[in-house]
Order: structure tokens, then C-alpha cells, then sequence
């Protein structure tokens, strides 16, 4: 998991798309967030959704492997629903578990 949101927030930074982290191991309404917004079908059959998460506000738009190919598809702003260009002001939440 570590590694996956390294990966995520790295990706963000390199290129200067604002995000907002939710620690969702430190803070109890972080983890409601996010066990109401990730949609049924996206959740496990047991258990919560792992982190890392991706949201637009709260448009859930999928998990670290829903990222990584949009990555590797260079389609990471279309996966992010960004139509701004790089370095524009854009909000992203990126639901991670603090270790």
C-alpha cells in the first residue's frame, strides 16, 4: 500500500496537480468519507476499500490499478476528470493509510 500511494502522490507532484491527502488510519470521519463515497460495486465483498482511493471532490474514480493504467495509457488527466492544463489549479483527494 505504502508504495502504491508513493507512487500516486508522486505522479501528482511531479506534475503540479494539487491534491488534498485523507488519512483515513488517523481520522474516523475520513474513514466514513470514504467508505461512503467509493460506489458498492468498487468496494470488496468484505471488509473496507484499501487505499489508496482517488476522488475528484467526491467523484470516486477508482483505486491505485485503475490509476496505474490510465498512467500508462497517458490518459491520467481524462482518468482524473481534468480538462485544465498541467499547472492549472485542480482538486484531487487521495484517501491513504498512514504507516
Amino acid at each position: 500500500i505504502k508504495k502504491q500511494q508513493q507512487d500516486v502522490l508522486g505522479f501528482l507532484e511531479a506534475n503540479k496537480i494539487e491534491f488534498e491527502e485523507k488519512d483515513i488510519a488517523a481520522n474516523e470521519e475520513n474513514r466514513k468519507w470514504m467508505r461512503e463515497n467509493v460506489p458498492e460495486d468498487s468496494r470488496p465483498a468484505s471488509g473496507n476499500p484499501l487505499p489508496p482511493r482517488l476522488f475528484n471532490d467526491s467523484r470516486y474514480l477508482g483505486d491505485y490499478e485503475a490509476f496505474f493504467e490510465a498512467r500508462e495509457n497517458n490518459a491520467v488527466y481524462a482518468f482524473l476528470g481534468l480538462t485544465a492544463p498541467p499547472g492549472s489549479k485542480v482538486s484531487v483527494h487521495v484517501s491513504h493509510h498512514s504507516l
